[in-house]
């Protein structure tokens, strides 16, 4: 589940709705399926992670190799953009939950979104 810390609720919309969709569809169920079953294996017992640094720099032979051919047709910022929309979607589909943000490492901003594992007072 992917929460608000701010407001303190549940997060039910995927931001850029439109190229989400628009990439989604140039994959097959199993691809998106394999790309979440992916993200979740390399967020497994952690508590923070940051999009932009989970898939690493080459994707070939992974699941994310279908976002870059397929889904984005070899256009590396969509890709990447794409990628961060498929991490955003797969914390919303989890049942534990998980806070995000914008943030600085040595003072430098980090470009993607940095998530972390929260424990909501419902």
């Amino acid at each position: 589940m992917l929460w608000d810390v701010n407001k303190n609720q549940k997060i039910t919309q995927i931001p850029h709705r439109r190229d989400y969709d628009t990439w989604t569809a140039r994959l097959s169920k199993d691809q998106t399926s394999r790309i979440k079953e992916e993200i979740n294996s390399l967020i497994a017992g952690d508590e923070i992670k940051t999009a932009g640094w989970i898939p690493g720099e080459n994707w070939m032979g992974t699941p994310f190799q279908a976002i870059s051919e397929t889904a984005c047709r070899s256009d590396r910022e969509a890709s990447g953009k794409c990628f961060g929309l498929f991490v955003w979607v797969t914390l919303m589909e989890r049942e534990d939950y998980w806070g995000f943000g914008k943030y600085s490492k040595n003072d430098i901003p980090i470009q993607s979104m940095t998530y972390f594992r929260v424990y909501p007072q419902l």
